[in-house]
Order: structure tokens, then sequence, then C-alpha cells
């Protein structure tokens, strides 16, 4: 393996997403990533379709780059000893159970920490190891309402379309799969220290809280829970979605030197010498009118206008793409976002480039997301030093 993360190898007993993306995030970073999935089902998304390509979903696709895929039924005590003695091999291991759920197995941290002192052991939970939801089942949608995100996600209530609505991405097991590749860092960090491993707890419940920064900390300040603003942003004025004559507007006027350069472009410099408009907390402050003002002004021209008359000017601002224009994006392109993957069923699968980007050690998208236990036998044999008739048997008994 290459990349920074090329002496690393990673067990990952996680399905879904929050887990999945920590352990592809590692594998983008080179680590040697080995899937742990039940046998003749494996990961819950291999189903989550359509779309599809070939027999593989898009969801689970969109997640397990990188990794090699083993079939072990560890609720068998053969299949336990077989993750066990993995586990003595690895460097991290990464889990999504409930709370308490892999010690009957003999897989949890304490257990698994006795055999190999050095492990770097991630649990990923919807309310963390402790506390009073903690038994409690944790989904991205549920913490995004619970967290407080979806109460200042949407339109105002008592306007068309009001209401709470969630982000239209699982943002809450994505974030909670970045600060888990984030603290398993960390913590390899601290073992190449002191030589001792140790267990990284990640809950979703938290990490969504932690992500409202701004918003988060504004309520702190004040006292005053933040409501929903549509596109509108709480501490800056303008900066939102506008319709022009054609379709909409993003404007995101951060300074005032930008809001000036935006009011000649428009025809209207007056409003930037306007003393309810001269300075972003007076904009913030009498946001209703400066909106109304801008609303009629914009919808005069078309999108292409406004963003061939405000880019030169350095007033940021930009265009609502649906993901067909994402990807057709000549900067997209150019930056290598859309990859094609060589599969084993499928014959080629796109795949979203990760967006790190190292100067020593560039990130190469090599493995597709592996086919359900496509690794079994190479894994078992090169790692566990198993031979052929030792995994048929194994296999004839249903344990991979």
């Amino acid at each position: 393996m290459t990349g920074p993360l090329g002496h690393v190898r990673v067990l990952e007993l996680s399905r879904v997403l929050a887990g999945p993306w920590a352990a592809q995030t590692l594998a983008d970073l080179g680590a040697d990533v080995i899937k742990v999935e039940r046998p003749g089902a494996g990961d819950d998304t291999r189903t989550w379709g359509p779309p599809w390509a070939g027999e593989e979903s898009a969801y689970f696709l969109s997640t397990n780059r990188g990794k090699r895929s083993v079939t072990i039924d560890f609720e068998r005590p053969e299949g336990q000893d077989l993750v066990r003695r993995l586990a003595s091999q690895a460097d991290v291991v990464i889990e999504n159970f409930k709370v308490g759920g892999l010690k009957k197995y003999g897989l949890d941290f304490d257990s698994l920490h006795a055999l190999n002192p050095r492990l770097v052991y991630c649990s990923v939970t919807g309310f963390g190891q402790d506390g009073p939801y903690a038994a409690r089942a944790g989904y991205d949608f549920m913490i995004q309402g619970m967290g407080g995100l979806m109460s200042i996600t949407g339109q105002p209530d008592g306007e068309p379309g009001g209401g709470p609505v969630k982000v239209g991405v699982a943002v809450t097991d994505v974030f909670t799969g970045l600060y888990a590749a984030i603290g398993i860092m960390g913590a390899l960090a601290h073992r190449d220290r002191t030589g001792v491993g140790q267990w990284v707890n990640l809950a979703l419940l938290d990490v969504q809280v932690a992500v409202l920064a701004n918003q988060g900390m504004n309520y702190l300040v004040s006292g005053n829970a933040p409501k929903r603003l549509g596109n509108a942003h709480p501490n800056i004025v303008p900066y939102q979605a506008f319709p022009t004559r054609d379709g909409h507007l993003i404007l995101a006027v951060g300074n005032d030197g930008q809001f000036s350069r935006f009011c000649t472009a428009a025809g209207r410099p007056e409003l930037a010498k306007d003393g309810r408009f001269a300075t972003n907390p007076q904009r913030v402050a009498h946001r209703k009118e400066l909106v109304a003002i801008l609303e009629e002004v914009i919808r005069t021209r078309d999108t292409a206008d406004w963003l061939a008359a405000l880019e030169p000017l350095g007033v940021p601002c930009g265009p609502i793409n649906d993901l067909a224009a994402v990807f057709a994006d000549p900067h997209v392109q150019a930056r290598g976002l859309r990859q094609e993957l060589q599969h084993a069923t499928a014959g080629t699968v796109p795949t979203v480039a990760s967006p790190i980007r190292y100067s020593a050690t560039p990130i190469e998208h090599t493995l597709a997301p592996p086919p359900l236990g496509a690794h079994t036998d190479e894994v078992l044999g090169a790692q566990l030093g198993l031979c052929v008739a030792d995994i048929e048997a194994l296999r004839s008994k249903g344990v991979i």
C-alpha cells in the first residue's frame, strides 16, 4: 500500500455509513482495510438500491472504496477466533455495534486490547458509551432532529414550505466518520510515542452538536435559539440565494468592500453608503429592507449575466447546480473529482475522489469497493496461514 498510512492495517467491523466512511478515509490515505461482513448478506447497504452498478448498490459503492472484503460469521466460536486473530495483527479496529454488543463475542475493547495492547479500537454509536440514551439505536435522520440541525434548516414557519427539513445527505454520519478518522490518527500518533493503543469513542449526537459551529455558539452566547432562515445566514447579509430572471443566484458577500462592489455592479452604488446598509452589523439589523431591495434588482437579469458581472470584481457568487451540472462543471472535471475504478463484477464503477491533496504522497484510488467476500481466501491464507483445506472446512460449516 502507498500513502501516509501505508504502514497501517485496519479491521473494519462496521456497516452502513459512519464507520465505513471512517474506514474508507483511512483506506484513501493508504491503510490496508479488511472489512468483515456477514456471510451471504454483507453490509446492509449492499441492498440499498436502486441505482445499481452491476449487482452493487451505488450507496455501498460510495463508502467502501479501497477495502478488502472477508466474510466471517462471528456469532460462531470459530468465527470469533478468526476475528481475534486478525485483530491481533491489526493496528486499528472500527466497529459500530450497540453499546456492549461485541462483548459477548469477546471482540470488545478490553478483550482485544488484552490480546493486542498496541491496538487502537474505535467505537461509533448513536449516543455514546454512557449517559441515559446510551442503549438507544441512533440513525442520522433522528440525530439531525435531536441535535438541533433541523431546527435551523428549512424555511421559516409561516412561509411557503416552512418547517424543519433534514439535509439532503446523511451529514451526521459523514461528519462522524471524519471525526472517527481524525480520532484514530491521533490515537496512532500517541501509540507511536508510547507503544500503547487506546479506545476512541464517537457518538452521532456528540458530533451533530459539535458541528453546529457558529450556530451553537450563537445560542450559547446569546441564550436565544436560532431560527430557520431558509438560505439566509444568521450573521452575514446579503448571504443567501436570490431569484434571477431565469433561475437563482447565490450571493455570498463576506465584507463591506464586497458589498460596495456588488452595489456598483448592480447599478445601485448608493446602497453601500446608506446608513442602514453600510456595514455588516447594520445590514443584519435591516435585513428585511435590504433583501427586499436586492430581490427586485437581481431578478431583472439572468444568472449568467450576474456571474459575468460579479466574478471579475471578486464578489463571491455562484449558481445552484444539480448533480448533472456539478459533474459537468469544467473545474470539477479539471480537479479529477470523478474517477473510474475497475470492478471485479461490474466492469468499471465511478467514484468520487478524496478531496485530500498531498504533495509528497498523492492519493491513488486503485481498489474498487469489493464484491462480498472477494478476499476471504486471500486474507485467511496470507495473514492467518490457513491452508486451502482449512478454508474449505470453515466454508463447509458456514463460518466463512
